[in-house]
């Protein structure tokens, strides 16, 4: 009988040099293999703006409201039945035009019976007249009959004005209002206010200035010497054309608010400015030299402070810095700027301190994304 064998005897004859060998080769593969190195990084490429020194108006800009130089309320002078509206509402109206008309039959019924007294009165006079001159008369009764033509006479004139008065005017040129009677509707001279009349040229600006606003003027408070002038910027942001001056400054803070009122004055010939407008005013009060025009994207808040990150010899080099106030999309940089530094304005999450940066110029207009300043658009693909 054959004695049994483990597969271990079995296989030995072949395993054995084989075996040997592929672990050889393995322990010399192994041996001679490196692990990969890493890719090294490039520069990060950064958008930078060169910074050169400006010369800004410096002014406060604080919320406004437009107001008639003028407002005039119309008064009827005499009571009656409103008969008509003569006017739009609303409309532009001139000195002396007709608004409103009040019945006028009493009146003229009042005109008439005055002028007959009057008449009377003056033929009275003149018959006493010649007799005073023949001594036929005292010189009473004739001084008496001089007298009552005198009041019969004013008793015509006032009744005359009242006649005229049944038609109101437009004591002044200007904006009109809201008609306050209707037609139909009884005046009296204790409810006689009929509407109102805005001169909105010029128009005025009325306006205040608060602690911080005032924190900023020499002294803590505005004056004809650090007003220079006012602008006004409407509600879709743009300047108004004309130039505004100022009328009127508070001489006292208001103790309950804690401002200073200011009004402006400014002309309105085309009259694109309404009374009651909210507009924004700005006060003109110098000139900022040697500051800088920053994007406000590019400004870090940190607790060291207010940063900029700067492009210099290739690498990032953070600068604290001043900003004044905003100016449009931009921050005002007072100092820790000088001419020729690089702001950096894109990739500031990836920045480090230090970490090497590949500047470029902002892209030109109509450029690829991304391209710098003067590079060529990317060609077009082929057509097949």
């Amino acid at each position: 009988m054959f004695a049994a064998r483990s597969p271990q005897s079995l296989f030995a004859p072949f395993f054995s040099p084989v075996l040997a060998a592929a672990l050889g080769l393995a322990l010399l593969a192994g041996c001679s293999e490196k692990p990969a190195a890493a890719p090294t990084p490039g520069p990060l490429p950064v958008t930078v703006l060169d910074m050169q020194p400006q010369r800004l108006p410096s002014y406060i800009e604080v919320m406004a409201q437009t107001e008639g130089a003028r407002e005039t309320e119309v008064r009827a002078r005499v009571g009656g039945i409103l008969e008509k509206r003569l006017y739009q509402e609303g409309d532009m109206v001139r000195e002396g035009q007709p608004l409103f008309q009040i019945d006028r039959s009493t009146y003229e019924i009042a005109v008439a019976d005055a002028r007959a007294k009057a008449q009377q009165t003056a033929r009275e006079m003149q018959r006493l007249k010649g007799l005073i001159e023949a001594n036929a008369i005292s010189r009473k009764d004739y001084d008496d009959a001089v007298s009552a033509n005198d009041m019969a006479q004013a008793a015509l004139r006032q009744a005359e004005l009242n006649l005229s008065w049944t038609t109101v005017t437009a004591p002044v040129s200007g904006t009109t209002g809201r008609a306050v009677k209707s037609e139909g509707n009884l005046i009296s001279t204790a409810d006689s206010l009929l509407t109102s009349i805005f001169q909105s040229n010029p128009i005025w600006v009325r306006f205040s200035l608060g602690d911080s606003d005032l924190a900023k003027l020499p002294g803590g408070h505005a004056s004809r010497q650090n007003a220079r002038g006012v602008e006004l910027v409407l509600a879709d942001g743009s300047v108004y054309p004309q130039p505004g001056k100022l009328n009127f400054l508070a001489s006292n803070i208001d103790l309950t608010l804690g401002t200073q009122q200011l009004r402006a004055e400014f002309d309105n010939r085309d009259g694109a400015l309404l009374p009651g407008q909210f507009v924004r005013a700005r006060l003109l009060t110098g000139d900022l030299d040697g500051v800088f025009l920053v994007p406000q994207g590019a400004v870090i808040q940190s607790e060291r402070g207010t940063l900029l990150m700067l492009a210099e010899d290739g690498k990032v080099a953070p600068r604290p810095v001043k900003v004044g106030e905003w100016r449009g999309k931009d921050w005002i940089i007072l100092s820790g700027l000088k001419a020729g530094d690089q702001v950096i304005v894109d990739n500031l999450l990836k920045l480090r301190p230090g970490a090497p940066v590949a500047p470029h110029p902002p892209a030109a207009p109509g450029s690829a994304p991304g391209a710098p300043a003067g590079a060529p658009n990317a060609a077009p693909p082929a057509k097949g």
